[in-house]
């Protein structure tokens, strides 16, 4: 599974890359903002976007509606933050991303949780 990375923070953007670089997935582009990303679906064709819901001036809820369905095949979107979940509750429920995952959480496992929940193939 390739996977794009949305986060402005570098540090973060290195430590998910080391952590998610395993070979079942791998990290094949990273993003600052959403037109960074836009650009990075064509050129990357990544088959999921983990987009940051706190993404700088940019709210990581409209990036992922932006990002949603992009590319082909279809991108996915789960979106990911530093707070909880329960944050956000409400949000992510109607946003048109597939899950949340805490960055705290960020794991293989805990992507593929999340695609599987969604009825998507991991």
């Amino acid at each position: 599974m390739r996977l794009l990375i949305v986060d402005d923070s570098a540090a973060f953007l290195e430590a998910a890359k080391a952590a998610l670089g395993n070979g079942e997935m791998t990290v094949v582009g990273v993003a600052s903002t959403s037109d960074e990303a836009l650009e990075r679906i064509d050129e990357l064709r990544p088959d999921v976007a983990l987009v940051d819901i706190d993404l700088g001036a940019e709210s990581g809820f409209e990036v992922a509606r932006r990002l949603v369905g992009t590319g082909d095949p279809p991108l996915r979107v789960i979106l990911i933050s530093s707070h909880a979940g329960d944050d956000f509750e409400e949000l992510i429920a109607t946003s048109p991303a597939l899950g949340f995952v805490a960055k705290s959480a960020l794991s293989v496992e805990a992507i593929r949780a999340v695609l599987e929940g969604a009825g998507e193939t991991a």
